[in-house]
């Protein structure tokens, strides 16, 4: 059963389609997370153009926001970070995901899952965008700057007003 979530953004609607066969804990915590009502009135942060879309942390302001425990990576899924897959956001501490999350805006090869190890874990990817690609790619164009320590910010604010399991 696939699971599908819309981002009603003030750029446009973005719907993704889950794959909680392969990534059934990250899926899982993603959903949680929109159940809750965490992403709504969340901003995408961090946008680097020919890399990815970032969102899921912050309000605007760059206020974060409380997550709830980090989970386990599931990048050895087999899933690959390809161009406007959705992969789940961590530090550089391979299991250490909770809410932030990305678009790949092109393919992102060397985030792909290499092997157990500190290095190699890579991201893990867990749904895909099937409608508002066009959002994702005009998302992608936003202006940037340095705000609040944070490079690679919206100058504008790009708001997730509601994400909804549909």
């Amino acid at each position: 059963m696939t699971k599908t979530v819309e981002l009603q953004t003030t750029a446009g609607v973005i719907r993704l389609e889950l794959d909680d066969a392969k990534a059934p804990a990250t899926v899982e915590n993603f959903l949680n997370y929109v159940r809750a009502g965490h992403y709504n009135g969340t901003i995408f942060h961090r946008v680097i153009k020919g890399f990815m879309v970032q969102g899921g942390g912050f309000e605007p302001g760059l206020k974060q926001k409380p997550t709830t425990d980090t989970i386990q990576n599931e990048a050895n899924n087999g899933l690959k970070n390809d161009h406007y897959t959705v992969a789940m956001a961590r530090t550089s501490a391979p299991h250490s995901a909770s809410a932030q999350f990305f678009i790949n805006t092109t393919n992102n090869d060397f985030l792909n899952f290499k092997s157990e190890t500190a290095s190699g874990w890579g991201y893990a990817v867990f749904g895909k965008v099937v409608a508002g690609t066009e959002i994702v790619d005009q998302m992608e164009k936003v202006k940037t700057g340095r705000s609040g320590g944070h490079d690679d910010v919206p100058v504008e604010n790009v708001l997730i007003t509601q994400a909804t399991e549909v």
